[in-house]
């Protein structure tokens, strides 16, 4: 059978794949996007999205069980196992569909199957019926295969007792304990979610604190709020074994939670939550004269080029940071490039990310430690959300800003957040960054009233020693320090 001719091949229809196919088309060019799943890959049917409609729905029934603080008398929620189900599967079902449709409008075609490198830019799609079709592409090939949970081996999956993150979206009923392996960002969330909706969680992580890398005042903060909401979190401590019983499982602990002793618990469910490895295993890297590094990465450049001529790779399988949004501005570049725009490039100053446990944790750019680590003498601003009007208007006291910045420069060089919407309140500090703006901008820069935002304007002047909302430290070297610094540039 001869092969499908087509401008260009995008393997993998997640976040950055469906972009770079749709940016394709709007290009003008003769498209198909091929995955072994369902378009939207992990994120839209078992990640981002589906974690996200459930965490909706666990703060939902917290809002509802504190509801007599703010004067609402309302009885306690009852969980409809299947009712959540439905509303997250509809939610999926939404998002996966609009994709469709902008492949539709764009002139993508999308093919089910596991493809592999036959030659540089020709592929073979195993299909679902067993058959196979090749597939030539005259200009590029897009390799937007994404990554999967880490699986130990020590701990054999079922689905059931022992879970991934992928599991964890559709368990048939809702654990009355619940051992989660990882204090990352997916552990927290699912340790959120599960909480809520009414498992008794803890959380084991091996580290000195959750979501390593992540400024410590700031991951502090969420671990003080996650064990006021019930979460046990054990930091310092390591799984020694996980042994399937009659009840679901027997976790061996050892660790600072456990005073450096072995310590049996059971539960009903174990999460894996230990990371994320990218997915390149069926690709046949070498058919296409490609390798990966050590830990499976494939290199790339600033136009996402591999070292092969006409092959381009974007999103998890080019290395950290794994998250979606990344993948996205990625799948726009590759496409720009192929089709001609010799000046796109991926060239971020920093990139978000967003925790969505609740309150949510959002950060960019260096946290104090790392800005230490480089050299830099620090200005920091720093605004606790019991100290803002909006925040106890919706009942939400519980959370901090802080801005870290150059003390020399003023320049912004971090913005980290504890609060609701964090996700929303970070876009200010992604802007902030990529203007090269410093505290002084954000805290010139007028606020809207009443708004979690402007805590954001509050932690700049804070820096300053001018906030009005909390009580300013006193400067180091009297008033004079305390006087706005001359602008950057």
């Amino acid at each position: 059978m001869a092969d499908t001719v087509v401008d260009a091949i995008v393997i993998g229809a997640g976040p950055g794949g469906y972009h770079a196919a749709i940016r394709l088309g709007q290009l003008g060019k003769n498209v198909v996007c091929m995955d072994r799943d369902e378009v939207g890959g992990v994120c839209l049917n078992w990640g981002c999205i589906p974690t996200k409609a459930l965490l909706h729905v666990g703060e939902v029934s917290r809002h509802i069980r504190e509801a007599d603080k703010i004067g609402l008398k309302v009885a306690a929620p009852e969980v409809d196992r299947e009712g959540v189900a439905a509303f997250t599967d509809s939610v999926v079902k939404a998002n996966v569909g609009g994709v469709n449709t902008l492949f539709k409008a764009n002139n993508v075609a999308f093919a089910y199957g596991e493809a592999s490198f036959v030659e540089p830019k020709r592929v073979a799609l195993k299909k679902r019926d067993g058959s196979t079709e090749t597939y030539a592409a005259k200009e590029a090939v897009v390799i937007a295969t994404g990554s999967a949970p880490v699986d130990v081996k020590a701990w054999p999956r079922d689905g059931e007792t022992i879970i991934n993150s992928d599991d964890a979206v559709r368990l048939k009923k809702i654990p009355k304990s619940l051992l989660v392996i990882g204090g990352g960002v997916i552990g927290l969330e699912f340790a959120t979610v599960y909480t809520r909706l009414g498992a008794k969680v803890l959380v084991v992580e091996m580290m000195p604190q959750v979501l390593t890398g992540t400024d410590l005042e700031i991951s502090k903060t969420m671990a003080r709020i996650l064990k006021k909401q019930g979460v046990e979190i054990a930091l310092g401590t390591k799984v020694v074994s996980l042994e399937k019983t009659a009840g679901g499982i027997k976790a061996v602990l050892n660790g600072e939670f456990t005073s450096n002793k072995d310590e049996s618990r059971d539960f009903e469910v174990a999460l894996v939550a230990v990371g994320r490895r990218p997915v390149t295993d069926n690709l046949n890297l070498a058919g296409a004269g490609l390798q990966t590094d050590d830990k499976g990465f494939i290199a790339v450049d600033a136009q996402r080029r591999t070292p092969v001529e006409g092959i381009f790779a974007i999103g998890d399988v080019t290395g950290a940071p794994l998250l979606a949004h990344k993948a996205m501005k990625e799948g726009v570049v590759a496409a720009e490039v192929i089709g001609g725009d010799v000046s796109s490039a991926y060239d971020p100053i920093a990139v978000p990310n967003c925790v969505y446990t609740d309150p949510e944790v959002a950060t960019v750019g260096l946290s104090e430690e790392e800005a230490k680590a480089a050299g830099y003498e620090l200005r920091i601003g720093k605004f606790p959300l019991a100290a803002s009007g909006r925040a106890r208007t919706m009942n939400e006291s519980d959370g901090l800003i802080k801005l870290v910045g150059d003390a020399k420069s003023d320049l912004l060089l971090g913005m980290h957040i504890v609060a609701p919407q964090a996700e929303s309140l970070i876009g200010e500090g992604v802007i902030a960054l990529e203007m090269g703006a410093t505290l002084e901008d954000i805290g010139l820069s007028i606020h809207p009233h009443p708004t979690l935002t402007e805590a954001l304007m509050d932690a700049a002047e804070a820096a300053h020693f001018k906030a009005i909302h909390v009580v300013n430290a006193k400067p180091k070297g009297g008033a004079a320090a305390a006087k706005a610094p001359v602008a950057a540039g």
